[in-house]
């Protein structure tokens, strides 16, 4: 499991790219992709391009995330999800907080 992170040029979208399990394990690595940020961007992308897996602790930091990027204003999107991340956040219903790809 790895989170890499990028900001844009103008500084105004942070993508966040989740490798592997998207678990517990996570956390800290999840949390300082965007906490250590100096500006906060007011676009988010977190890509699950090659995440393999996500539990309920995933769901609670995402949730973390919306809440740090300005809750019900936040703009994030989820991006690349394989059939089966969606289905666990479509059965979360997640797809009425977050654009979801």
């Amino acid at each position: 499991m790895s989170i890499v992170s990028s900001v844009s040029d103008d500084g105004k979208e942070l993508v966040i790219s989740i490798q592997g399990r998207f678990d517990f394990s996570a956390h800290q690595d999840f949390r300082n992709s965007y906490e250590a940020l100096t500006v906060q961007p007011s676009n988010y992308r977190v890509d699950m391009d090659e995440t393999t897996y996500l539990d309920s602790s995933a769901l609670g930091m995402l949730l973390l995330l919306r809440d740090h990027a300005g809750g019900n204003t936040a703009s994030i999107e989820i991006i690349n999800c394989s059939a089966d991340v969606k289905k666990i956040l479509t059965i979360s219903n997640f797809e009425q907080l977050f654009t979801i790809h």
